[in-house]
């Protein structure tokens, strides 16, 4: 997929390119029949006798545009790019001059009717110096395109480069994500072995299910929101089977069965995991309240309280490494377009993440 994705990058980049090469020669043949002074728009005696100056234009245009310009500009060659162009288009305006006459010598429809017969000299000299301007015009604006097509192709490369980077890093935040979510909740099955096999059998068949979301259903960057919280609530009750009486468990999710509001997998199962990892004490009234609601116009809000028991140094389950990987992640896949605030007051602990997911990075 990422192959494809830079092939019809490069593909598009290729006919905007030549698009406008063709509108450049377009305006260039083309504009000087708008200042004409008759009704018609075309003499093609005009065209062939300004055939030679096209060519000339033509010439000095893609001679710096596929070779000088590479091979010497490019290069840090300043001097010889200057000094090749001067030569260059000297030999061109000549040949531009020398040009016409033959055209004319070979086509006498060509010939204009009056000459003139004084200052032929100063009136070829005109001309030629008419000739290299309009020569070095066209240097200079090859120069131009070209470094403007160069830009925009570094700078493609380089946001290319920026995207995979980030699909890497994502790609490396999920797979630390899959081995913590899995730990806690193998710890949550070793503990209800001990008082309850049944349940702990049942437990097992729960992460069965579990796993094959992982597994299968979440190597996309987003997957429709309705899957994800069906996760979440499967993830919830395997919570639920080893909370004691003094602990009350609500869950309020409201969001559309069919709908296709897309979210990154796993961004809120390491808030609910500290929710119950903090949320819980073996011998004092506990609570945990979960809700997730789905607004119309494409915002997702997550919000979880719980009663607030904080774990000592000592306590190494679950590290603290979720909520840091939650960050990165919201940081990299919806820049500007989250709002996620924590705060703690009278005992509870409060966790809110809205995410505009209309405006996400993918």
């Amino acid at each position: 997929m990422r192959m494809d994705q830079l092939l019809k990058s490069k593909q598009r980049g290729t006919w905007n390119n030549v698009l406008m090469h063709i509108l450049l020669w377009g305006v260039i043949f083309i504009l000087p029949y708008f200042f004409m002074d008759s009704e018609r728009i075309f003499y093609w005696q005009s065209f062939m006798r300004s055939l030679p100056e096209l060519l000339g234009f033509m010439l000095v245009f893609y001679l710096n545009y596929f070779l000088l310009i590479d091979k010497l500009l490019y290069k840090g060659k300043t001097k010889q790019f200057i000094l090749y162009n001067l030569l260059l288009i000297v030999a061109v305006a000549f040949l531009m001059h020398y040009g016409r006459g033959l055209i004319e010598m070979l086509i006498p429809e060509l010939r204009p009717r009056r000459r003139m017969k004084r200052g032929g000299n100063s009136m070829q000299l005109l001309f030629l110096v008419r000739n290299s301007t309009w020569l070095f015009l066209m240097a200079g604006l090859s120069v131009a395109l070209k470094m403007t097509v160069r830009w925009f192709e570094v700078d493609n490369e380089r946001k290319e480069l920026a995207k995979a980077k980030s699909e890497a890093e994502l790609q490396n935040l999920k797979n630390q994500i899959n081995p913590h979510f899995l730990l806690n909740t193998l710890n949550n099955i070793y503990a209800l072995i001990e008082f309850d096999p049944p349940r702990a059998q049942q437990a097992v068949m729960d992460l069965s299910k579990m796993l094959r979301h992982l597994l299968y259903e979440n190597n996309q960057t987003f997957v429709p929101l309705h899957q994800e919280a069906t996760f979440m609530r499967n993830y919830i009750e395997l919570m639920r089977i080893r909370l004691s009486g003094n602990v009350k468990l609500t869950t309020d999710f409201s969001y559309s069965e069919s709908g296709n509001t897309l979210i990154s997998p796993l961004i809120f199962i390491s808030l609910i995991e500290n929710a119950f990892k903090h949320g819980i004490s073996g011998d004092k009234p506990s609570f945990i309240d979960i809700s997730l609601r789905e607004y119309p116009d494409g915002k997702v809000e997550f919000v979880s309280r719980n009663s607030y028991f904080p774990k000592s140094g000592s306590d190494k389950s679950g590290s603290g490494i979720g909520l840091e990987l939650v960050k990165r992640r919201l940081e990299l896949l919806y820049p500007d377009s989250y709002q996620w605030n924590t705060f703690i007051e009278e005992n509870t602990y409060s966790t809110m993440l809205v995410i505009d997911t209309k405006r996400t990075a993918g």
